[in-house]
């Protein structure tokens, strides 16, 4: 009996040492596996780390020769696109996985190379500028010579230019002097009636009712400086209270008169012959009645006005 209690206590103790050791192993194997991991994950932390880094490195060093590049007058537009592109990088990274971490080293070997090549780009236009300040400073020099020179030209020139705007300040008041001189002059307004007949009467007081057609007659002075060519005699008829009497579909339109636009009433155009000849202006209102009152009539041409005169309607 008590050999077999002494057996079995030997057999629970082997067991026990078995599952101690199975037990240690598998502990070791789960703590092995635990490090390896977290080694692994704290490897990719340095890597999206030092990538990271890199990248803002790369980005402030791309921001300084983009404003270098503009203050020497050079093209940044790649360099602006560039600038986009990494930013996307930039934020992509924040994704990536270990796999992904790798393809960014060539990435930023490109980055890199872009900027060496720009920095001979900058060398070569502080170069440029270089020679282009030499350039300027030699123009300058130049200029200083030319300033001077062209200060006693200015005041020989000043000293032509107040002569010859006396000139043409004289020259303006003689032209405006013969102008006037040279004005159509109208006399002797005269004013008549025209019955659907042909038949004339002429009078300075009409029946409205009966005042189809208005002729308007009057002589032309001799002048020997007005030249014999074509005029236009522009006629204005206003009633008692100053309205114009016009109708487009009648010939009226408009014409400017010392800087104003005026209404006018009718127009004519006549050949001047200088020998007092006598004028005929013709108006019909087209069927409608003149109102009573008191009409004036002013004639204008070539910017002048030429005559005046009156007539009254009952």
């Amino acid at each position: 009996m008590e050999n077999s209690n002494s057996n079995s206590s030997k057999i629970a103790l082997i067991v026990l040492a078995v599952l101690t050791a199975v037990l240690g192993v598998l502990y070791f194997r789960s703590y092995q596996l635990t490090k390896d991991q977290a080694t692994t994950i704290e490897e990719k932390a340095t890597e999206l780390a030092n990538t990271r880094t890199q990248l803002d490195s790369i980005s402030t060093q791309l921001d300084a020769k983009i404003s270098e590049i503009k203050a020497l007058g050079g093209q940044v537009t790649d360099l602006e696109a560039l600038k986009t592109q990494l930013q996307q990088d930039k934020e992509s990274l924040k994704k990536a996985n270990h796999a992904a971490v790798a393809s960014y080293e060539a990435k930023i070997k490109e980055y890199n190379s872009v900027l060496a090549q720009k920095d001979i780009e900058i060398t070569e236009l502080k170069k440029q500028n270089g020679i282009l300040t030499e350039n300027n400073k030699v123009l300058t020099t130049q200029n200083e010579n030319l300033n001077s020179e062209n200060t006693g030209l200015k005041s020989q020139n000043k000293t032509l230019s107040d002569t010859l705007s006396d000139y043409t300040a004289k020259n303006k008041e003689l032209a405006r002097k013969v102008s006037i001189a040279a004005a159509l002059k109208a006399q002797g307004l005269r004013f008549a009636s025209i019955k659907a007949n042909g038949k004339e009467s002429e009078k300075a007081r009409f029946n409205g009712k009966k005042l189809e057609k208005l002729k308007i007659s009057f002589n032309l002075a001799p002048n020997p400086i007005t030249k014999l060519e074509n005029k236009t005699i522009i006629v204005r008829i206003l009633d008692g209270e100053g309205a114009i009497v016009s109708d487009n579909a009648s010939g009226s339109g408009k014409f400017v008169q010392d800087g104003k636009e005026m209404v006018f009433t009718t127009k004519q155009n006549v050949t001047y012959s200088n020998d007092n000849q006598v004028v005929d202006v013709v108006y019909s209102r087209g069927g409608v009645v003149y109102k009573p009152g008191k009409y004036s009539v002013e004639l204008y041409a070539e910017g002048f006005k030429v005559g005046s005169g009156n007539f009254e309607v009952k």
